[in-house]
């Protein structure tokens, strides 16, 4: 999933295998990236798995955590941001929390199809 405020711009799914980067986007929303190509963003499904690498030392110590650790991709339901990751320990933050340049690597696609955004047919 891309969190709403992403909209704007072209995206396309994320793949198992693949790394990708948080970037701060020109509408200062934080999401997922090739650093290769930066004007699109990339989707995660809920409940990806990524190993996440070079998370910053103040959510390291806010939220009990290490510098690399596996995540789940999920869609919080609260506040304005909604892309997020869960910890092994519970802790969830905003990809936002998160910030920009923190690599991470799709350890488990789901296999599952991105949903597309479905318009209505014109009468």
């Amino acid at each position: 999933m891309c969190d709403y405020s992403l909209e704007m711009y072209r995206s396309q799914p994320a793949r198992e295998g693949v790394s990708y980067e948080t970037h701060r986007f020109p509408s200062h929303s934080i999401g997922f990236v090739d650093p290769r190509n930066v004007s699109t963003a990339i989707c995660m499904a809920c409940d990806m798995r990524l190993r996440l690498e070079g998370i910053p030392r103040q959510i390291q110590g806010a939220y009990g955590v290490t510098a690399d650790e596996v995540v789940t991709f999920v869609n919080l339901e609260t506040g304005t941001y909604h892309d997020g990751v869960r910890f092994a320990n519970g802790a969830e933050i905003t990809l936002r929390q998160l910030g920009p340049g923190v690599k991470a690597r799709v350890i488990d696609a789901l296999n599952t199809k991105p949903r597309l955004r479905e318009t209505a047919d014109a009468v």
